[in-house]
């Protein structure tokens, strides 16, 4: 069975699919290597295919240089706009590791063969009961629906403007450290006051020594109390899909 498609419909529908290629390797949760990359190129065409009335109507000149310059700009719009996506998810990263640090986990650092990298305890704990919930209450689509917005906003044939990144990508990464205190902040404060309080018993009675009774209470408050952080991540996951969202259209649209 032979299909007969038109030329400008294959190219938009592959400029398409470059952009969404890399916004698929960059961004949550489909930047999970347990996704196979020639799933991921699949995808990839499956989500540019629905918006071709869109592409069509933007494609470049259809010269060899224009062309391959229209893919490489596609393909830094799609990893930016997933860049940006990515920064407001690793505040719940970030929230895990700072519990890591005030709660002496530090030192249990393993390999995680899913991101190649070193991670903490409770840092992989939040990611993954994030993307837990991406996938258990559909939130994945809200984010899939921003991304597919910027094919109407940002055409083919637009300029991308790296004053609007910049300004985007700043704002980004001080919300990421904000939304990592606001999740973590309570249970941190409650082991910073643990190390006062030890530290003005050991001055009271310093043959107890005090810091060494510190590390194991300090991980007992952290394993009896992570189940009430673990309780506000749902709302806080919320807050952020809503500005990675936002922050994607205001890319696209600016």
């Amino acid at each position: 069975m032979n299909f007969d498609a038109p030329l400008a419909t294959l190219l938009a529908v592959m400029l398409g699919a470059v952009r969404a290629g890399a916004w698929l390797v960059v961004s949550p949760p489909f930047n999970s290597r347990l996704i196979p990359a020639p799933v991921k190129a699949l995808m990839s065409v499956g989500i540019a295919i629905p918006m071709t009335p869109y592409l069509t109507t933007s494609l470049p000149a259809m010269t060899a240089p224009a062309i391959i310059a229209s893919a490489a700009l596609q393909f830094f719009v799609g990893a930016s706009l997933g860049f940006i996506t990515a920064l407001y998810f690793a505040a719940l990263q970030a929230a895990g590791d700072l519990l890591d640090v005030f709660g002496g986990f530090t030192l249990a650092y393993a390999f995680d063969p899913l991101s190649l990298s070193q991670s903490s305890v409770f840092g992989r704990f939040y990611n993954l009961v994030a993307m837990t919930l991406l996938f258990a209450t559909d939130a994945y689509q809200m984010i899939l629906r921003g991304f597919l917005q910027s094919y109407e906003t940002l055409p083919l044939n637009a300029s991308f403007s790296m004053a609007t990144l910049g300004r985007v990508l700043t704002e980004g990464v001080s919300e990421m450290f904000l939304a990592a205190l606001q999740i973590a902040g309570p249970l941190v404060a409650i082991l910073f006051l643990t190390d006062v309080a030890f530290g003005l018993l050991n001055r009271v009675a310093p043959a107890l020594n005090a810091f060494q009774l510190g590390f194991p209470a300090k991980i007992f408050l952290v394993l009896a109390l992570s189940g009430i952080a673990i309780a506000a991540l749902p709302r806080a996951l919320d807050s952020l899909i809503d500005k990675a969202v936002t922050a994607v259209v205001q890319l696209s649209g600016g």
